[in-house]
Order: structure tokens, then sequence, then C-alpha cells
């Protein structure tokens, strides 16, 4: 009797273990602002940049929802450099060839401030086209289907030739 056991556990013990393997999901490789500088000046392309503070909570909720779906992953892999900057950073950063340190009446970081042209809302996504265009920032938790648009706007380089309206005149939702 003893070694039926030892052999039903010894054949259930595989089947256990297959059961719980979970697909590998696609995750963002999220840079610093000085691994950004890097990078972006061996292969230039548009910037997303996640301004958030340790404390919000849809900070966390667009983490788990949105940047942890597998499209949105895949796509700001493929087509941006994606930056996740603690808003209320106390660390002096260089971004673009000038330094930013923390501000205290805003009680957050200078680059946030320029970034969120001083409305601070978090969590607020950031779209550049270059390090050094005008920054498109978003505010608030943002749906994957809310996100794609921009996101295909500039991702794709259709900023070039086009505006944001009539882009979206012809948009086709795809997530």
């Amino acid at each position: 009797m003893q070694k039926v056991k030892y052999f039903l556990v010894l054949m259930a013990l595989p089947v256990l273990l297959f059961s719980f393997k979970t697909e590998k999901k696609e995750k963002i490789n999220w840079l610093s602002i000085s691994e950004l500088s890097a990078a972006y000046s061996k292969n230039p392309k548009p910037v997303i940049i996640d301004v958030y503070t340790s404390w919000c909570g849809w900070c966390k909720v667009m983490d788990k929802e949105t940047y942890a779906n597998d499209k949105v992953a895949a796509y700001i892999n493929e087509n941006y450099y994606a930056v996740k900057f603690d808003a209320e950073s106390k660390d002096s950063v260089e971004f673009s060839g000038k330094k930013y340190g923390f501000n205290p009446a805003y009680k957050a970081n200078d680059l946030a401030v320029y970034l969120l042209y001083g409305r601070m809302g978090y969590p607020t996504t950031v779209l550049l086209s270059t390090l050094d265009a005008q920054p498109a920032p978003l505010s608030g938790y943002l749906k994957p289907s809310e996100l794609e648009p921009p996101l295909k706007f500039f991702g794709n380089g259709v900023y070039k030739t086009k505006n944001f309206p009539d882009y979206m005149k012809e948009f086709t939702a795809s997530w």
C-alpha cells in the first residue's frame, strides 16, 4: 500500500507543477531618466514617461491594468523608450541637457512640473516625439483602449503629417 501511495504522489507531482505554470506576460522595459539619455543618443525614438507618485492609487491601477496589458507593453517596447518618473523625487535629474531639482512650492521635482505644465495630477502619461519636443501630457488613469490612439499617433510617426483630430477620424482601434 505504501508503494502505491508513493507511486500516485510521484505521478501527480508533474501534473500539479505544470498546472500552476502561467503564461509569460509582456512587460514594459522601463528606463530611468539617465538610462533614457544614453539609449536615445544611440537610437532616437519617441518617449513615453509615466509620471506617478508612491501614494497614488490610480497610478497603481494603471500599472496593473494598462501597462501590464500585453498589447500595450509590446507596442511601447517596440516603438518607444519608456520611463517611470516619481514626480515627488527629491533627486536632481538631467533631462535633455537641463538639470531639474526638487521644487518645494509644488512639492514635486521640477522635471514633473515642466512635463505637466504645472498641472500636478497623477498619474499623467507624457508623450514626446523627440527629447526636445513639447510634452504632450495625458492626465488621469487611461485604459488600454484610451491610450492606443495617442500611442500610435506618435509611435507610428503620424504626427509628422496630420493633426490628432484628423487622425482620430480615420483611427481604427485594435486593442
